[in-house]
């Protein structure tokens, strides 16, 4: 089924060429075999889409309670058109589980929408390992191309800014 205003609007197509994209990684080292298989799963994809291996720069952390903060340093340096944050976070049998799993996604959303920068979670809350060890090669890759695409849409929607130099001799 086709969508008829299509017709009448312009519309911004997803983008998954990751050609000339530089991309950030945070991976939380805390469950660090889900992590590193996160991480893994997602750089195959960044690849597949284009994305040049020496435009990925991996940073890793404690774990998911520290990934806003390596995310906020990223983007300060002003060097990457998206990050990924990736970590997984089991449930255990306190509150510490609800804690880690909503702190950690409000700092990565909140980092995001202050900057302005794409940052696709990857942050797994499963209940077991086993659930998290079925969800690694997707989520990673499916963060890959969520940054990807969301990258080249805030790009597409940057207004070039045409500088003016005026030249006054005193």
């Amino acid at each position: 089924m086709t969508n008829s205003n299509n017709d009448f609007v312009g519309v911004l197509e997803a983008d998954l060429n990751g050609q000339d994209l530089r991309i950030g990684i945070v991976q939380a080292r805390f469950n660090e075999a889900h992590c590193v298989a996160l991480t893994n799963a997602c750089i195959k994809e960044l690849v597949n889409l284009g994305v040049a291996q020496a435009d990925i720069k991996l940073v890793t952390v404690p774990g998911a309670l520290e990934i806003p903060f390596a995310l906020q340093k990223l983007v300060e340096t002003g060097e990457f058109d998206g990050l990924v944050a990736l970590g997984a976070v089991i449930r255990g049998e306190t509150y510490h589980f609800e804690l880690v799993s909503n702190e950690s996604a409000a700092g990565i959303t909140r980092i995001s929408i202050e900057s302005g920068l794409p940052i696709a979670n990857g942050v797994l809350t499963c209940d077991t390992d086993e659930q998290a060890q079925v969800r690694v090669e997707v989520k990673g890759a499916d963060c890959a191309r969520a940054v990807v695409e969301m990258a080249n849409l805030a790009l597409a929607l940057t207004p070039d800014i045409d500088i003016e130099i005026n030249s006054s001799e005193e």
